[in-house]
């Protein structure tokens, strides 16, 4: 749809008709916002920064602006797992036990900082912004936006609920085939800062549940969120009386695993300048199918 020149997206609109007593730099406008869906918060700022030009049959925007990350950056002790990336999105793997960002709590390098450094490498000034979080202790992939268009779009798809994430978890006890949702709100709990638990007067949460495998007492399942509250498939799956192994803030054992047996299989969003569909998938962490072959024994 467009092809980047330094910092510039060119693209080739076609033939602008321009609207009723405007010209051409109007049509464009007016072709931005209808046919490319350019945020109008971005096109102000473009208009008023100069980053907006019309030469020819050629629409160029200055979308790629050089940023300096607000992370320091901070090589991981094994090199990070890059999903999927292009000019305007990255996926990368988090693994479990590392934060998304910091907390100021710990001086641990987060995925925020292991980002940064990949960019730092290679002497480009780029400052991906994330679209979602996991727990510190779930693995999975993670996407960022990396420049402000893509965030601006990425983050009204997330408030759609439009870019779907699918887990697997390790769980307690025989899940039955016939458990396919779990539709209960979730608060905070006031007795436990850190925990969560279902409430009438909590936000509505949705999750979506398949059986994959069953073993003597626990259970292999596929969870997709409908919704995305703080740690609910951790809560619901407690809530059903099936806690994630290794999840000893809600009832699980640790046993078998230190800490929540959860790990993000996929992620899916529509490309921001694109539209494309895309579905980019993360194969177990290590230690996973030795966990299963324990299970099944």
């Amino acid at each position: 749809m467009g092809q980047r020149r330094g910092e510039w997206l060119e693209l080739m609109p076609g033939k602008l008709s321009s609207p009723e007593g405007g010209d051409r730099f109007n049509a464009a406008l007016a072709w931005l916002e209808g046919v490319l869906g350019l945020p109008p918060k971005l096109q102000r700022t473009l208009e008023a920064e100069q980053g907006i030009k019309l030469a020819g049959d050629r629409l160029r925007l200055r979308l790629f602006p050089p940023r300096i990350s607000q992370y320091e950056p901070m090589q991981p002790k094994h090199p990070l797992k890059i999903l999927f990336e292009d000019d305007f999105c990255l996926v990368v793997h988090k693994p479990a036990g590392v934060k998304v960002h910091p907390d100021g709590q710990s001086h641990q390098p987060t995925l925020a900082n292991m980002v940064a450094a990949i960019y730092s490498e290679r002497g480009e000034q780029i400052a991906p912004q994330h679209i979602h979080r996991l727990d510190e202790f779930t693995s999975g992939p993670v996407l960022y936006a990396k420049n402000v268009y893509s965030q601006l779009k990425l983050d009204a798809a997330m408030g759609r609920k439009e870019i779907g994430r699918v887990y697997v978890a390790f769980v307690q006890g025989l899940v039955s085939p016939s458990l396919r949702m779990i539709d209960a709100p979730i608060g905070k709990d006031r007795h436990h800062k850190s925990r969560r638990r279902v409430s009438p007067s909590g936000q509505r949460a949705v999750t979506h549940v398949e059986l994959i495998e069953a073993y003597t007492d626990a259970s292999l399942v596929r969870l997709t969120l409908e919704t995305g509250r703080t740690h609910q498939i951790r809560v619901h799956m407690s809530h059903a009386g099936h806690p994630l192994i290794g999840d000893a803030l809600y009832g699980g054992s640790t046993k078998h695993l230190s800490y929540q047996a959860l790990h993000g299989e996929s992620l899916s969003f529509a490309h921001p300048l694109t539209g494309e569909n895309l579905s980019v998938s993360d194969p177990w962490p290590l230690g996973w199918s030795t966990l299963q072959k324990q299970l099944q024994s």
